[in-house]
């Protein structure tokens, strides 16, 4: 809990709100990446949502492949 307690308010604003259960440290590490790249907290959050949104892609994909029974 001291980890969620301990990132910025937006980003935890946005975990609650997310549609992944995403771990505390992964969010801070996309947070970090995208302040050492001088991006704004609105262009930070938008790249969590598209890590998000690529994430449920892979594994809606994932979902999709056909089970073969073994024989």
């Amino acid at each position: 809990m001291q980890a969620y307690d301990a990132l910025p308010t937006p980003l935890r604003r946005w975990l609650c709100q997310a549609a992944l259960p995403w771990s505390p440290v992964s969010a801070r590490k996309i947070w970090r990446r995208a302040q050492a790249k001088g991006l704004s907290t609105d262009e930070a959050l938008a790249l969590l949502r598209r890590a998000e949104i690529h994430t449920l892609a892979r594994d809606k994909r994932a979902i999709r492949q056909p089970i073969h029974p073994t024989e």
